[in-house]
C-alpha cells in the first residue's frame, strides 16, 4: 500500500482556485460536518502553542490540522506559525494526503470571506479595500473577484512599503491597484473593506463607513484582538462564520455582541437573509473553522480537471 500523497505549498495553491474552493465551502456549510472545538495546548517552557483542529463528514472524509505557534521564532529567522493538514478516508481511516497547512488555511480564509460576500456585499461592489499586506491579504482580491466585479483595489498597511509591495503584485495580476496612507478616506471610498491584520486595537472606525459598505473582519481571532471599533459593529448587520466567533472574536465580545443575524451555515442554506438593501452596512466576522479546512483539503486531493 502506498503512503499518503505529500502536497507542498505550490501544489496546494495550484489545486485551490478560488471559484472551485468557494463552491466547495458552500457545499460543506450546506451539508454540515462534525467539528469539535479546536484543541489549544500552551507549551510554557517553549513559549509556544499547539493547536489541533479536527473535522469529519461521516464516512466521506476526516482530517485534522496541526498548528504550532512559536512567537520567538523571528529571532531565529523562522516563521512563527507552521501547520500541516492530514486528510484521511472517512470509511477506513487510511491516510490520503499530507497538505501544506499554511497555504490551505490562507486560501480557505479568503474564500470564506468571498463566500459570505456573495450574500452580503452589494451586487455592484467593484472597489475593494484590503487592510493588511500579509499572505492572507494578498489573496483577498482574487477571492473577491470570483464573486463580485472587483475592478479597483486599494491597499493600506501599517508599513507603507508593505502596502506598496502588495499593490504592485496585484497590478501584476491585472488589478487596478494602488497603495494608500489615508485609511479614513480609503474606507469611505470602498464598497468592500476587508481586514486581514493582527491588530489588537481597532484600525477601522464606524464614523468612516458609508451606507452600503460591506465590512469583512478576518484577521483578529482572539478575544483580546479587534480590527473594528464598537461603533462599526453596532451600526452593521452582523454575520459570522460559526458560533465560535461569539466567544473567540474580540471584535464582537468587546462590542457586547451576544447575538448575530446569521452564520455561513444559515446564509448558505437560505435560512438567513443576506443583504436586504443597497444602503445597509453589513459585517462578516470569521475566526476560522475546521469544516473549511476539511472542504479545502477535499479540493486539494481531488483537483478540478
Amino acid at each position: 500500500m502506498t503512503g499518503p500523497e505529500i502536497v507542498d505549498q505550490a501544489t496546494t495553491a495550484a489545486r485551490l482556485p478560488f471559484p472551485a474552493l468557494i463552491a466547495a465551502l458552500r457545499a460543506a456549510f450546506v451539508a454540515g460536518a462534525e467539528a469539535p472545538l479546536r484543541h489549544r495546548h500552551m507549551l510554557a517552557e517553549a513559549n509556544g502553542t499547539l493547536l489541533l483542529m479536527p473535522a469529519w463528514s461521516g464516512k466521506a472524509a476526516l482530517g485534522v490540522k496541526i498548528v504550532t505557534v512559536w512567537p520567538d521564532n523571528g529571532r531565529l529567522g523562522l516563521n512563527a506559525v507552521a501547520s500541516t493538514y492530514l486528510l484521511c478516508d472517512g470509511a477506513t481511516g487510511r491516510h490520503l494526503a499530507i497538505i501544506d497547512g499554511n497555504e490551505l488555511t490562507a486560501r480557505r480564509t479568503a474564500a470564506a470571506s468571498a463566500l459570505a460576500g456573495h450574500y452580503l456585499a452589494r451586487d455592484d461592489a467593484s472597489h475593494l479595500l484590503v487592510v493588511g499586506a500579509g499572505h492572507v491579504a494578498s489573496m483577498l482580491a482574487p477571492a473577491w473577484a470570483a464573486v463580485r466585479p472587483i475592478r479597483t483595489v486599494t491597499v493600506w498597511n501599517r508599513s507603507a512599503a508593505g502596502a506598496e509591495r502588495l499593490a504592485a503584485a496585484l497590478r501584476g495580476d491585472g488589478f487596478d491597484a494602488q497603495a494608500t496612507t489615508d485609511l479614513p478616506a480609503a474606507v469611505a471610498a470602498a464598497d468592500v473593506v476587508s481586514c486581514a491584520t493582527l491588530a489588537a486595537e481597532p484600525v477601522v472606525l464606524g464614523t468612516w463607513l458609508r451606507p452600503g459598505t460591506h465590512l469583512d473582519l478576518i484577521g483578529a481571532y482572539r478575544p483580546d484582538m479587534r480590527e473594528a471599533d464598537t461603533a462599526a459593529v453596532q451600526m452593521a448587520r452582523v454575520f459570522i462564520d460559526t458560533e465560535a466567533a461569539l466567544v473567540e472574536a474580540g471584535d464582537l465580545t468587546q462590542a457586547g455582541v451576544l447575538a448575530v443575524e446569521g452564520s455561513l451555515f444559515s446564509l448558505c442554506r437560505g435560512e438567513a437573509p443576506g443583504r436586504r438593501s443597497a444602503a445597509e452596512i453589513t459585517l462578516f466576522k470569521s475566526v476560522g473553522s475546521a469544516i473549511e479546512d476539511l472542504a479545502a483539503a477535499g479540493v486539494v486531493y481531488q483537483p478540478p480537471l
